[in-house]
């Protein structure tokens, strides 16, 4: 098994239940593991990898679809990611957000997705 990690991504979107986040947006930070069979492959080539450029653009993607929860966005991720590499095993998935409209709160909350995928 492989893994490659995309960590501390910094990406501004509008997810929400309040009205406030879904008008201004706030700043959110993900973090993304994504574990796959490499089989035989003697990484002599792209396509015989997960290609971390294209993990971040399925993240950046989704991140800018306003939705309610961010379980739902980290749902989306990963079932993406699934999709575009049948290989993978296991994703682990963060997102935070950065600026919580909670009154006298400093610090980051989030939600952790962990999704692990049968072999075949």
């Amino acid at each position: 098994m492989v893994a490659i990690e995309l960590q501390n991504i910094r990406i501004h979107a509008y997810h929400g239940i309040y009205d406030g986040e879904k008008n201004t947006g706030s700043p959110y930070e993900v973090n993304i593991k994504v574990i796959y069979d490499e089989g035989s492959t003697q990484f002599d080539n792209l396509k015989n990898t997960i290609n971390y450029v294209e993990v971040f653009e399925i993240v950046k993607q989704r991140m800018k679809v306003a939705t309610p929860l961010l379980e739902k966005v980290a749902e989306g991720i990963i079932r993406k990611i699934k999709h575009q590499y049948p290989d993978t095993r296991e994703v682990i998935l963060s997102i935070y957000k950065l600026e919580a409209p909670i009154e006298n709160f400093q610090g980051k909350i989030g939600v952790t997705m962990h999704k692990q995928f049968d072999t075949l």
